[in-house]
């Protein structure tokens, strides 16, 4: 089953956040009419070579064109139009940047991987709970609610200023009709009736502008407490929740909830400001002694102005913090002298600021002593908001063509640019802006969350971990000096995030026996780790018992291995990795002889090996594994199929492949059958000529062979050796227990 089949049978909840990253980048009609192309090509190293990147751009538009050919036929008028509609925008959109488009793809296969991933191990851990509490969604629905009759009030405000303007002009003109009478008529009694008249309506207005003011002071006060409480709360739980997301938390939406709701509240604020404005023209025209509008109008006027000020400050965010394109799933690690992106948006979404409004990026701008090292934006660093570029047309800007460099010493040395820059060092990315409208200036501005710099892709694992630590512990946007004395983390929180790992890099979280495994292995002893508290330094900076490496580095080899050259086994299920030795012989002592799983060397960086069960005539149960393979070995040979050519020289000198059944009991062909990359044999000839053959010596143990553990070949093994390997080579094949041979 095609991927894109999988994610049309999620539930409504999953298929909702999988409308929210399809747009006019990449239409979710071509997903849908493309599914098994899309799915097939290799978009993510696409991403990296603009060559392939403008391949795959016109194989794809060479793809919509068939597409057109068969709907013209089937004359399909709306998909025909659609079609063509998003050739048009492909096309001109991706045409000198292919590598764009690759990304966007790569990014869109990724976070459907991910929520798939999601769908599958419904268990929640304590950080996606607080994210997902029920009192949130039920705020945003009595934010909504607020917004909408605050807007409504002020549009009735609107009716009552207009209705008050009619009786002023009706008083002014009846008075200065009266007035230009001569003095004899003016002691008439029906003029004096008049000025009676006069007099209510004089009254009346008095009323009526006390309760205009009355009413405008009742809409600026509900605006004044739903941005003080309901709405800055709901704008740090967006900004928490995209910290999340950051660090492959659930995905994360609302912003154009947000959007709707500062927008709403600008406009009743303008219109407000608009009904004293027109106080203020009414008061030229006609005051009194106790006139309301010269007492409360200025004082009105102030708290709109203010709370105007607010709005926009608070409404511009940074939508998508800074990544590199090259490394989509570790944002805020910046490589100097590489580009990276990062977008803003404007909440409030009015028509006259539409390419009005320019943000400039600066780096470590507000930064005092907490570094050392000063970096430089280079590239395009001022660019115009605009709502031309965004699917749903937000007031945005993304900066696409930024890169950091590091400054040159005071001595005019070179900085620190190096393998050994500090990947726990945090550095601020910064936006600034100026909106002027309707007289107001008012100067914006936001930050990145905490970058991590570095100058060698070797540095990329600590940095990230560095930043999972941070947005993990805290909430405090811009805490640069967090690594002087970093807090410890809940070891539950740490296991929900490690798990989310796995899910949004190689497409599949981890179950709650494997994050005990991992909780064993930082803690050393079986714990309830519900409330554990782990020290940033056991997590990153500490070598691993007996290891000469860190528990981060472990697990990063680990994600990195499935990445390259088992991902398909792992997003299957049929990799449990994560299991102890001990474990390991408690599962499979009760197991059908050759019943065998995969587990992930604990010794090894970024190696998998596997063990069988077998059992001797005599009713005992040994246990059987190899060494660790490695990158290396599986460059050489897919897995699956190393699986599948296993053999072992048994006792009668035969070679057998003592692999039968995956734990607990799946057919091995049938968990493993669809990833093998040809037909078994038992000797091969891959297309380059050559011969391969894998041969293990059966063994107990992942220790080096001794010669007494070799047993001899049969007559026709030797000879398929013999023939295709010299004398040094068969020595050494046999010294690493498997017979790679080569033409």
């Amino acid at each position: 089953m095609s991927q894109w089949s999988q994610v049309q049978q999620l539930e409504i909840k999953f298929l909702e956040q999988v409308d929210q990253f399809y747009d006019d980048n990449f239409p979710m009609e071509i997903r849908h009419l493309l599914a098994q192309w899309v799915e097939s090509q290799d978009w993510e190293a696409a991403s990296n070579n603009e060559a392939m990147a403008t391949i795959l751009l016109q194989n794809l538009l060479i793809q919509v064109d068939e597409q057109l050919d068969r709907v013209s036929q089937e004359k399909n008028l709306l998909l025909i139009h659609n079609l063509k509609r998003i050739r048009k925008l492909l096309q001109g959109k991706y045409h000198g940047n292919p590598m764009h488009i690759a990304v966007i793809i790569s990014n869109c296969l990724r976070e459907e991987r991910r929520i798939l991933a999601a769908a599958s191990m419904p268990v929640q851990g304590p950080l996606e709970k607080s994210l997902q509490n029920s009192v949130v969604s039920e705020r945003q629905r009595n934010v909504e609610h607020k917004v909408s009759a605050i807007k409504n009030s002020a549009q009735m405000t609107d009716q009552d200023v207009k209705y008050l303007e009619d009786l002023q002009e009706e008083f002014d003109f009846r008075y200065k009709t009266i007035q230009s009478l001569e003095q004899s008529d003016k002691n008439s009694a029906l003029i004096k009736q008049e000025m009676l008249a006069l007099q209510a309506m004089l009254n009346t207005l008095d009323y009526k502008r006390k309760e205009v003011l009355s009413k405008i002071g009742r809409v600026i006060h509900e605006i004044d407490m739903l941005m003080s409480n309901m709405l800055t709360e709901e704008l740090l739980d967006w900004k928490r929740r995209q910290q999340i997301a950051c660090i492959g938390g659930p995905l994360h939406g609302g912003l154009d909830q947000l959007q709707n709701c500062f927008t709403l509240l600008a406009e009743s604020l303008f219109q407000v400001r608009r009904q004293l404005e027109k106080l203020d023209e009414l008061l030229t025209r006609l005051t009194y002694d106790g006139d309301p509008i010269p007492v409360q109008r200025p004082q009105l006027l102030e708290k709109v102005n203010f709370l105007l000020y607010n709005l926009f400050r608070n409404s511009f965010v940074v939508e998508r913090q800074p990544c590199m394109p090259t490394h989509p799933q570790r944002p805020m690690v910046l490589k100097t002298l590489i580009q990276f992106t990062v977008k803003l948006r404007l909440l409030i979404k009015l028509p006259e600021l539409n390419y009005q409004i320019r943000v400039k990026a600066t780096i470590d701008k507000n930064v005092s002593t907490v570094s050392n090292r000063r970096f430089v934006l280079c590239g395009t660093h001022v660019k115009a908001m605009n709502m031309d570029e965004s699917a749903n047309g937000s007031l945005s800007v993304e900066f696409r063509h930024l890169q950091p460099k590091e400054m040159k010493s005071s001595a005019g040395s070179k900085g620190n640019e190096g393998p050994h820059m500090v990947t726990e060092e945090l550095h601020s990315i910064s936006f600034e802006t100026q909106v002027c409208l309707y007289g107001l200036t008012i100067n914006l501005e936001t930050s990145s969350l905490p970058v991590v710099m570095i100058s060698n892709v070797s540095q990329l694992p600590n940095a990230w971990a560095s930043i999972i630590w941070y947005n993990l512990s805290t909430n405090d946007p811009q805490n640069l000096s967090f690594f002087n004395n970093p807090p410890a983390a809940t070891l539950s929180q740490l296991l929900e995030v490690l798990s989310w790992q796995f899910s949004s890099y190689v497409g599949r979280g981890l179950n709650s026996e494997q994050l005990n495994m991992l909780a064993e292995k930082l803690m050393g002893q079986q714990v309830s780790y519900s409330d554990y508290q782990l020290s940033w330094a056991k997590f990153c900076k500490e070598h691993l018992p007996g290891k000469s490496f860190t528990f981060w580095v472990w697990l990063e080899a680990i994600l990195d291995l499935i990445k390259k050259h088992i991902l398909p086994l792992w997003i299957d299920g049929y990799v449990m990795g994560f299991v102890s030795k001990e474990k390991e012989r408690i599962l499979l002592k009760d197991k059908t002889p050759g019943t065998f799983l995969l587990r992930f060397s604990e010794s090894n960086l970024g190696g998998i090996t596997f063990t069988w069960v077998d059992q001797l005539e005599n009713g005992e149960v040994t246990f059987h594994s190899v060494e660790p393979y490695n990158k290396g070995r599986l460059a050489a040979l897919p897995f699956a199929d190393i699986l599948r050519d296993y053999k072992v020289i048994m006792a009668d000198n035969v070679p057998e492949n003592p692999l039968k059944y995956l734990y607990p009991d799946i057919p091995k062909d049938k968990a493993f059958g669809k990833h093998y990359s040809c037909q078994p044999n038992e000797v091969s000839k891959p297309s380059d000529g050559g011969v391969k053959v894998t041969i293990e010596i059966l063994n107990d143990s992942t220790d080096p062979h001794s010669p007494s553990d070799l047993l001899p070949m049969s007559p026709s093994v030797y000879a398929v050796l013999r023939e295709h390997l010299s004398p040094t080579a068969i020595e050494t094949a046999v010294r690493c227990k498997t017979f790679p041979l080569i033409s």
